[in-house]
Parts: C-alpha cells; structure tokens; sequence
C-alpha cells in the first residue's frame, strides 16, 4: 500500500476540508520533502495550514515558507509569530520589535507559541514568566489571537492571561492535554482548545480521552502538531515516525469515535473555527 492509498483511507471527508492549526513546517525532518508534504495535506483534502513559530528565528522562517508556497499553494500556509517557552532565555533586547514587525504581514495570524513549561524547565521560570507576560502584552497591543502553550504551570499561566480575556480577540490552548478542572476553568473563559494525536494514545492520552467530550463544538480546534504525536490509531502503522498534516483526519475520527459525534460536523465546525479565530481565507471553502 503506497502513502497515497493510507492517506486516503484516514480521509472520510471528500466532500469537506479540514484545517490543521497547529504544524511546526519549519522543522528539519520536513526539509527533504517539505513541499511534498504540503501536496500531500492537500490530497487529504486539507484546506490550510498554520505553522507555528517557536522563537523569532523560527517565525521569521515560518512567514518565508508562506511567502514562498504563496503562488503554487494561494491561501494554503500561515503562521504564527512568537517564543516558546523553552526558547526565553535566549531572547534578545529587541525581540519584541521583531514580533510586531512580523505580525504586520497579513500571512501572520497570532502570536506564539508562547506560554509555560515547568516540566522541563529548558529556560528559568522566571524568565518563562517575564517573556509569556510581554507576549501576551503584545497580543492584546496588537489584537490579535493567542497561540497559547502550557505545562505543568496552569495556575499561572491562566493567571497571567486572565487579566487580558477581554482585551484578545481569541485564545487558543494549543495540544490540550490537562485536567478535567483545567479544562473547565479555559472553557470557562470562551478559550478554544486544540486537539492533536496525544487523544489517539491510550497508554498517555486517557485523561484527555475521558473529557474531549466536554469540549463543545464551537470551541474545539485540530491540530497535528508536526513532526510530533503521529496519531497510534493510522492502520496500517506508517513506516516513518514522523507526523504530518495528512494525518489530520485520523484525529477527527478519534474525536467522533469517541463522542459519537458525525466527523462530518467535526470537521465542518472546527474549520470554521479556525477560519473564525485567525481570520484567514482557504483554498477550498467547507
């Protein structure tokens, strides 16, 4: 069975496009064939792609790839301009001007990925902190969405934005994966939540496997993440570990597998969704 016959077997939508909101295209294991894999996004009857950027370095490769798919894939690509958290240590004094300079060009969509991570701690805390205060800051400066990341540190984290739910059109938490409590408490505040492959992980992804089923549809958002969280569920098991975005559908099946929700209304509902968050216009209209 060739890639083409896998991705059409995950694919149930032909007569729907999906959105992943959630792709880090700027990785090295998409440099051999990244325009390939946008072909292949395509063939699954994906409609867009928003690429996250993790640090100016990275955003500012992530506007280039949407400039430079621009007039073989029109409307297909856009991106996020931030710094996650385990890149704040390495800021520097004018990376903030950097962010608002990227954020002018209309391809860019939101800020992030930014947020905390206490798990690994790959920068202080303390610096985390200060960086995911200045970004949200920024959001709220320039109206626009938040691309939002969170690990183990939800009390401040929500903490910090809860001043700002008023004043940032949108927010997103990106790879939800916390609690129950958690999830009510951004739900609480209209935040939408994004899904990737960690739902299609029985052994890690039963805690959110048990909740997915609160999210109401106006808020849920899809996303795969890659090169990360390639969904266990793709049968037969693809040859590479490496994610995509043509895997995207077998997320949707897992969400209507276990809510009991039609894929088809997932599908239409968290592409406009995301079309409503980040304001963009795709190749193919659900």
């Amino acid at each position: 069975m060739n890639y083409t016959d896998l991705t059409a077997k995950g694919n149930v939508f032909n007569d729907l496009a999906l959105i992943d909101i959630g792709v880090n295209l700027t990785n090295k294991r998409f440099d051999k064939d990244r325009r390939d894999v946008i072909q292949r996004a395509q063939t699954a009857n994906l409609s867009g792609l928003l690429i996250t950027g993790t640090s100016v370095e990275e955003s500012q490769k992530a506007l280039a790839l949407c400039q430079q798919y621009q007039e073989h894939f029109p409307n297909y690509l856009y991106c996020t301009a931030g710094v996650h958290p385990h890149d704040a240590d390495h800021v520097t004094i004018e990376y903030l001007d950097q962010l608002r300079a990227l954020a002018k060009n209309e391809q860019v969509k939101a800020i992030g990925e930014c947020g905390l991570d206490f798990n690994r701690n790959f920068s202080a805390p303390a610096q985390q902190q200060k960086v995911f205060n200045e970004q949200v800051a920024l959001a709220a400066e320039l109206h626009m969405p938040l691309f939002l990341h969170q690990r183990d540190a939800f009390e401040p984290w929500f903490k910090t934005l809860k001043p700002y739910l008023d004043k940032i059109p949108a927010m997103v938490s990106h790879c939800f994966t916390g609690t129950k409590e958690e999830l009510t408490q951004c739900l609480a505040t209209d935040m939408y939540i994004g899904i990737t492959g960690w739902l299609c992980d029985e052994r890690r992804g039963q805690e959110l496997r048990d909740i997915v089923s609160l999210i109401p549809l106006d808020r849920l958002l899809i996303e795969t993440d890659a090169p990360y969280l390639t969904p266990r569920t793709i049968r037969p098991k693809p040859k590479s570990s490496r994610n995509e975005p043509s895997y995207l559908p077998f997320i949707v099946k897992e969400i209507a597998s276990i809510t009991g929700i039609d894929p088809k209304e997932i599908a239409w509902q968290t592409s406009c969704n995301a079309k409503r968050v980040f304001n963009f216009k795709t190749t193919k209209e659900s």
